[in-house]
Parts: structure tokens; C-alpha cells; sequence
């Protein structure tokens, strides 16, 4: 692979395609800033545990391992860590992979942000998955809640209870727990530009965030936290980057569904492709990192065939047109918070 071009790749906005061929299915990983490199697909593993059977998690992951896919989003707050983590160890009982060709992401929850729950939380998830590293561990959202057994705390009156939030203290903690060898890359998730500043700023920083995970998809192309976040070397990774569900208790439904897009629908007959597989190449063609979830084996496989078509400058360009800067992952609920990200601009 010729990582010359592989720094194009974080370009927002158009690049010349070329370099895009770059990605193969066996070889998509493109570098961060901490001299690691993370796969630029992933497969997404959040699903609610009470409509979800036990054991769709495991065969999701093991098939997504047998296709190809070698990243893995996950997090404590999903309920199925440990379905993950036994499809990991299984795969590599086999000898169908090794534990350095699997690429993890957990990730540290809003009850425990204080510095001294950081390490013992991430030993939790390194338990329940029976590895002993994850490969990046990312704080999941700058909103510190009230420590304690409850994952969404709240008092009498059903209000979310809140905690003080620091999240350079929170970072510190991540910094010593790649010192003790426990993760391989640091990052944060749904940081706007003024938090990630706050740990670029911050006195005595031993690393920056290799990533920043946020909603990213062809109706909200984030493209100044994109440009910010490349003049910082921080690589994008998009969630919901081919939409997400409408479920009206927690999505935004004002924008339409994006796989039902006629641009997307267009250039996908062009190539013989589907409209989930344009956004997705949209989105790795720019640099960012993307994890679509799906436990349909269908999906799964279809996902994953966005390395043999390359999107022109032209399309690229027209995709970007789409956007709309709304967001369908708005977490409202906890629009009170003083971290709450979502306020500012980007």
C-alpha cells in the first residue's frame, strides 16, 4: 500500500479519486496521529437489548469477520460486549484471524468520567470482552452524569442527574491508561470544536484524540468539524453514516430517509451499487471513518463492498450539495447539560 497518498485521504470535500483506490478490501486502514492506523470501515454493534436475542450480536460479528471487516465499534452501554468479544476469540481460535488484525473501539460512559473511575471502568470492558487491549477507547459523549450503578441516573421527578464535568481531568486518565498499555489510541466522541480545543489547549498534553466520533453522512457532512479536525490530525469517525432508524422517541424524523435519496439512488444504478453503498464510499472517499451497524448477514456483506467503485469529483461534489445540517441524533433529552454539545454551530 503506498501510504504517501494515504494523508489525502482526510481531505473534506473533493480529492482527486485516484487516491481513493488506494482502499482495498483487505487494506483500508489509513493513519492517525499517534502512528497507529485504523480501518476506514468498520461494523457498528449497537442494538437495544430488550428486542434484541441473545447470541444476534455474536453470529453478526463472527460472519462480519469471515467477509472481511476486522473493526468493531462497541461500548459498555450496548449490553454486548461480551458477545463481541467471544466472536473476537473464536475467530482467532480458528486461526482465521489474529488479535492485531482486529480493530476494537469501546468506549468510556458519562457516569463514570471521574479520573479515578477511568482505568477501572475500561478494566471492566477489557474483562467482559476477555482481551487485554482495546485498540482505541473514546470518552462516548463530553456530559458527565452522577457516578453510581444507574447508567441514566435520575432523581424523584424522573430528571437526569448531572455531574461536574471535566473533561481534561477525564482526559488525563485516558492518557495513563495508554501509558499502562491497557489501549492502544485515545479519542473522544460528539465533541464539538470549542471541547476539542479544551484538551488541544491543555497544559501538560501528552496526546492529542486520534479520533472524534460523530453523525456524519451525506444530509449532515460536518464539514468544518471535518476541516477543523484535519488541521489537528484528528481522523473522523461517522456513526449513522447511512442514516438511522425512525424511531421518533430519540431520532429526528424531520429529515427524510437518506437511502431514499434520488441523487444517491442515481449514481448507485451508475455503478451497479445501493444507495447505502454510495454513502458509505462518500464518506471513506473524504477521509472519514465510517461504522455502519447491522446484524442482517445481507447488510453486513453489502456494506462492506464499497472497495472495487470509486465516486468522480463531479459526484462527490453533488453528494456534498445534499447536505442539510440537520442532525437525526440530536440526544435533546439532555439539551440542559452545560457540555451539551449540540448548541454550538460545530
Amino acid at each position: 500500500m503506498n501510504l504517501q497518498v494515504l494523508p489525502v485521504l482526510s481531505v473534506p470535500g473533493s480529492l482527486l479519486h485516484g487516491s481513493s483506490m488506494e482502499l482495498t478490501a483487505e487494506q483500508h486502514r489509513i493513519p492517525l496521529n499517534d502512528g497507529n492506523s485504523i480501518p476506514v470501515l468498520g461494523l457498528g454493534t449497537y442494538s437495544s437489548p430488550r428486542t434484541t436475542p441473545k447470541g444476534t450480536c455474536l453470529e453478526a460479528v463472527k460472519l462480519a469477520i469471515d467477509l472481511g471487516y476486522r473493526h468493531f465499534d462497541g461500548a459498555y452501554v450496548y449490553y454486548n460486549e461480551h458477545e463481541v468479544g467471544q466472536a473476537i476469540r473464536e475467530k482467532i481460535a480458528e486461526g482465521k484471524v489474529k488479535r492485531e488484525d482486529i480493530y476494537y473501539c469501546g468506549k468510556l460512559w458519562n457516569t463514570c468520567h471521574p479520573p479515578e473511575l477511568v482505568r477501572p471502568t475500561l478494566e471492566k470492558t477489557l474483562k467482559t470482552l476477555q482481551l487485554d487491549y482495546v485498540d482505541l477507547y473514546i470518552i462516548e459523549l463530553p456530559m458527565a452524569f452522577k457516578p453510581g450503578d444507574e447508567i441514566y441516573p435520575r432523581d424523584t421527578n424522573g430528571k437526569f442527574l448531572y455531574h461536574k464535568t471535566d473533561l481534561c481531568a477525564t482526559w488525563e486518565a485516558l492518557e495513563e491508561c495508554k501509558d499502562a498499555g491497557l489501549v492502544k489510541s485515545i479519542g473522544v466522541s460528539n465533541f464539538n470544536r470549542r471541547q476539542l480545543e479544551l484538551i488541544l489547549n491543555k497544559p501538560g498534553l501528552k496526546y492529542k484524540p486520534a479520533t472524534n466520533q460523530v453523525e456524519c453522512h451525506p444530509y449532515f457532512t460536518q464539514p468544518k468539524l471535518l476541516e477543523f479536525s484535519k488541521q489537528h490530525n484528528i481522523v473522523t469517525v461517522g456513526y449513522s453514516p447511512i442514516g438511522t432508524c425512525r424511531d421518533e422517541t430519540w431520532v429526528n424524523v424531520s429529515s427524510p430517509p437518506l437511502l431514499e435519496d434520488p441523487l444517491l439512488n442515481s449514481i448507485s444504478k451508475k455503478y451497479n451499487k445501493t444507495a447505502a453503498q454510495v454513502a458509505l464510499r462518500f464518506n471513506a472517499q473524504r477521509g472519514v471513518v465510517v461504522i455502519p451497524k447491522s446484524f442482517n448477514p445481507d447488510r453486513i456483506n453489502e456494506n462492506f463492498q464499497i472497495f472495487d467503485f470509486s465516486l468522480t469529483d463531479k459526484e462527490m461534489k453533488d453528494i456534498e450539495t445534499l447536505n442539510k445540517n440537520v442532525r437525526y441524533v440530536e440526544l435533546l433529552m439532555w439539551s440542559d447539560h452545560p457540555e451539551y454539545p449540540f448548541k454550538d454551530e460545530y
